[in-house]
């Protein structure tokens, strides 16, 4: 018989109350994330980012450094994750013409105590963001979707794939 008491919810305390994890006794491990995610546009918006004649500039590439700072900043965004040194932060492109989508996928790396999903989630989410600050004046209705985590490995819970 499996046991079906809920998840702990690691963020709160005996009392409820929200407070930062105490990963003072965890191994300092690799860590690794992986992040995906995508932005739908409309034709015209896709063929200015692929000739790359954005009026704003390099869309991908400005996207690129964004994703980079997004991770760095992470825990300056979401209230309660840790600042953590990040060892290696890649992002990766792809133009998918047929739905006039690009995909932002994002791996987020770390030797410490804790895991750096939130890093390669924000990372995910900056990048389709500022491609969406750059593009919007020709196309308001950009729409992001699929923003999900698709590989962590290291620390207590070990590797976890998404599907898997």
């Amino acid at each position: 018989m499996s046991d079906s008491s809920p998840p702990v919810l690691t963020h709160f305390d005996a009392e409820g109350q929200a407070h930062m994890v105490d990963v003072g006794a965890k191994s300092e491990t690799l860590r690794v994330a992986i992040a995906t995610g995508r932005i739908l546009m409309q034709p015209a918006t896709f063929d200015t980012i692929q000739r790359g004649t954005a009026k704003k500039g390099d869309v991908l590439g400005i996207a690129r450094i964004a994703a980079i700072q997004g991770a760095k900043r992470c825990s300056d965004l979401i209230p309660l994750c840790h600042p953590i040194p990040l060892t290696r932060v890649a992002v990766e492109f792809e133009q998918d013409a047929s739905d006039c989508a690009i995909r932002c996928t994002v791996t987020a790396e770390t030797v410490g105590r804790t895991g750096v999903e939130m890093e390669a989630l924000t990372a995910v989410s900056v990048a389709l963001l500022t491609i969406y600050d750059m593009c919007k004046a020709m196309d308001r209705g950009m729409r992001m979707d699929g923003i999900q985590l698709l590989e962590k490995a290291g620390g207590k819970s070990g590797h976890w794939v998404a599907g898997a």
